[in-house]
């Protein structure tokens, strides 16, 4: 990058009409959004690892309330995780075939990680639905509030992530695998990937952890 200096004025000079540009060449720093996009994940680490930090203080105090082996349904959480990872795969797919530059196949394989993703949130929502139901609402026990406020975060995640592929689809239907729209997928791809790296996490602290006597 090179820097073109404006001549200095002298005496009763008057200033150029045209603008000067002092910074000549491209504004934007090679891969600086994947780069920006990194810090971004590592705030949304701390986000989480908050929450976690505050399951696992609260996590035992029921106030004489049902427990997670009361109320948790693994065979339902297990199908909710499948779903999950295998929407990681399919995306991976995608990528692949995005280094084909075969649109078609990248829409297709986008197109089954939205309905995987969207069968995970139905699930979660059923789950919500029923323990509310039950009387377990965040509102009963400390235990309660701090499942529903973990969980809950995380399926708010999922929901934007859903937004954010659907609006990348048109995009890529209308313009095309541009560098633009490869390095958005790049950067969705990280924030999916991500997605499933703190399920796994909630998944084995909070449900299999929390069956536990």
């Amino acid at each position: 990058m090179s820097d073109t200096l404006a001549p200095p004025l002298t005496g009763g000079a008057t200033p150029p009409s045209e603008p000067v540009f002092y910074v000549a060449g491209e504004h934007h720093p090679k891969n600086g959004t994947l780069l920006g996009f990194w810090v971004y994940l590592m705030s949304d680490c701390l986000i989480f690892a908050c929450l976690f930090a505050t399951y696992g203080v609260l996590g035992r105090n029921y106030a004489a309330g049902p427990s997670g082996a009361d109320l948790f349904d693994l065979p339902l959480v297990a199908v909710n995780t499948s779903l999950l990872l295998l929407s990681s795969i399919t995306y991976g797919f995608a990528m692949l075939e995005m280094r084909s530059k075969r649109v078609g196949m990248v829409q297709l394989w986008l197109a089954i990680t939205g309905i995987l993703g969207l069968g995970f949130l139905s699930l979660e929502m059923y789950e919500f639905v029923h323990l509310i139901e039950r009387g377990a609402g965040p509102q009963r026990s400390a235990f309660l509030s701090s499942f529903f406020t973990l969980v809950g975060t995380h399926g708010l995640h999922v929901t934007f992530g859903i937004v954010w592929l659907v609006t990348l689809m048109v995009q890529v239907n209308k313009h095309g695998l541009i560098p633009e729209n490869r390095r958005r997928l790049m950067c969705l791809s990280m924030f999916w990937h991500f997605l499933d790296l703190i399920w796994v996490g909630v998944f084995t602290f909070v449900y299999l952890m929390g069956v536990l006597p």
